[in-house]
């Protein structure tokens, strides 16, 4: 924007003209001689193809003339606010709108009609140009906007625009303010801390999710059979390893103001045994867990950071990434059918 101020010989009338980056004009009428103070409120606002210019003000008898001059572009949108006098002290005051509507306006084409999350690169179309996001496109084989049939066009220019703007997290409806480039969305999502919270228990039969300062509250209330222990260092017994099928062995520790689930899970003649932290994977961090086997001159040692429960352990088991043991070691450290198995939780 620019402004252009002539003033007349005797200091009385000064005239300004305001021009838009594309042309149009607003100027007072200079054929008044006996104006003192003129102010002006002028409010711009535009579409793509044209253009409106809204109010004139004057506290005098001054004229003002409004001349367009070509069309502003639809990035234009300001207010202004213009006074001029005898003294030197003119002020010029520029509000420009805040484009978080509009950067929100532009976020919402992306969002899937089935999921309502955001449709990200490669996104692809139906033949009427409705997209829907990828994971909810390999369930689908009509478009649910408009039944048409989901063909692989790719929206390209959908996808230069994703790559433009960032996308809030899909968990934000819990707390998370981020906002981020698609690129890195996903990645985040799968460690946001207000991602929500699976039961830690083993097995499938518990369907519970929540918020992390809810887990503990669920565990007394849905699992009250899991006996918690005080302290660093402590035993854990499994009773009756000899047990056929799978068997799962849970006990909680409590130390250092955290809670720890200890877990031993056998599979197919199979044990592992591992430690969760009843936390965020930052917290879990902080800690190290040893899990020790002793009898008849013999140890068996396995020390670790502890997992969070927001990562779970299964992965952990998969890759034996915790203290694994046959059925044969298991009888070696065993006694009457029972597993002692050492704990100690420290901060690393």
């Amino acid at each position: 924007m620019m402004m252009k101020s002539n003033s007349t010989g005797n200091g009385n009338s000064t005239t300004f003209t305001v021009h838009d980056r594309l042309g149009a004009a607003i100027a007072p009428n200079t054929n008044s001689s006996h104006s003192n103070t003129t102010t002006c409120s002028i409010n711009l606002s535009t579409s793509s193809n044209c253009q409106t210019m809204t109010t004139v003000t004057t506290t005098n008898n001054s004229n003002t003339n409004l001349m367009p001059a070509g069309s502003l572009s639809s990035a234009t949108a300001a207010s202004c606010n213009i006074a001029t006098g005898n003294s030197n002290n003119n002020s010029i005051t520029t509000t420009t709108s805040n484009n978080s509507n509009q950067h929100q306006d532009l976020v919402n084409l992306f969002e899937c009609p089935v999921c309502f999350d955001y449709a990200l690169p490669p996104i692809l179309q139906c033949q009427s140009g409705h997209i829907v996001c990828s994971q909810c496109r390999q369930k689908l084989s009509s478009c649910p906007t408009c039944r048409g049939p989901l063909g692989n066009i790719r929206n390209l220019g959908m996808e230069k625009v994703a790559d433009t703007i960032v996308f809030p997290c899909k968990y934000q409806t819990n707390g998370c303010l981020l906002n981020l480039m698609h690129k890195h969305k996903l990645e985040h999502e799968d460690s946001c801390d207000f991602r929500p919270y699976m039961c830690p228990c083993p097995g499938a039969s518990c369907k519970w999710q929540g918020s992390l300062e809810n887990v503990m509250q669920h565990l007394w209330l849905a699992h009250k059979s899991i006996t918690t222990l005080q302290g660093e260092d402590i035993v854990f017994l499994a009773t009756d390893i000899t047990l056929p099928g799978a068997v799962d062995w849970v006990m909680m520790q409590s130390c250092f103001g955290h809670h720890f689930m200890l877990v031993l899970e056998k599979q197919e003649q199979q044990f592992f045994a591992i430690v969760q932290l009843i936390g965020s994977r930052q917290q879990a961090e902080k800690f190290v867990y040893r899990l020790e086997l002793n009898g008849s001159k013999r140890r068996l040692t396995w020390e670790s950071t502890p997992k969070s429960i927001h990562e779970g352990i299964q992965q952990a088991i998969l890759l034996s990434d915790c203290l694994v043991f046959d059925g044969a070691t298991a009888l070696l450290f065993s006694e009457n059918g029972n597993l002692a198995i050492n704990v100690t939780i420290s901060i690393g």
